[in-house]
């Protein structure tokens, strides 16, 4: 009924079969619009907003600190696809997913429990919040698992000095980001946050627009 009422849906939910199911099902295109498994849309307006301050992909460094959740899947994945060096510092329980980490083997890609080791000499730096929706009943005992996994002054200093900084918002200062890095960063973050508006305008050009 929904594919014959509409031209597309973009769907946030949780399970990644409820999207892969309509897909499947339906007639029209389909968007992941964020899955607990991952969150394309949003990389594609991080990776615009990185070409927008940086000119390139290639031989930058791409480093995320925090929760291997969602966001950590897509970064893995769009990062290394346009060919960028990828970091990821998360601790032990909390990593990417098996088959990301089995994606990224053959690629510039690396994996560690500390974060000032995946940080080094990165161009962009990403994090996100230590506690995602759905998963409020965990948030003390995620503080604890997330303690110094935290994009600070100790980070920036290990990273390029002309390193930019990436939040999918909303952010929970002095978690994950410390407010001093936030506010020195925010023009690059509030850009990110616009880039969502044309990143997901293209995304319903190039699926529900003339095809050539």
């Amino acid at each position: 009924v929904l594919s014959r009422y509409l031209d597309g849906i973009m769907i946030r939910t949780f399970e990644q079969k409820e999207v892969e199911d309509l897909a499947e099902y339906g007639s029209i295109p389909i968007i992941n619009g964020l899955t607990d498994f991952c969150h394309p849309c949003q990389v594609l307006a991080d990776l615009m907003t990185i070409r927008e301050f940086k000119g390139r992909f290639e031989g930058l460094k791409m480093c995320y600190i925090g929760d291997g959740n969602n966001m950590a899947n897509s970064l893995i994945v769009g990062g290394l696809k346009v060919g960028m060096e990828v970091s990821i510092a998360c601790p032990k329980d909390y990593q990417p997913a098996a088959e990301v980490l089995e994606f990224a083997k053959g690629y510039k890609f690396s994996m560690t429990d500390v974060p000032l080791e995946a940080a080094k000499d990165a161009d962009v730096l990403f994090t996100d919040v230590w506690t995602s929706m759905g998963e409020e009943a965990e948030t003390e005992k995620r503080k604890i698992a997330f303690k110094g996994y935290q994009i600070n002054d100790d980070i920036m200093a290990v990273a390029k000095a002309d390193a930019m900084v990436q939040h999918c918002l909303p952010a929970h200062r002095e978690e994950e980001i410390t407010e001093k890095v936030f506010e020195a960063h925010a023009n690059e973050i509030f850009e990110e946050a616009e880039n969502r508006l044309h990143a997901q305008k293209a995304v319903m050009v190039k699926v529900m627009g003339p095809q050539e």
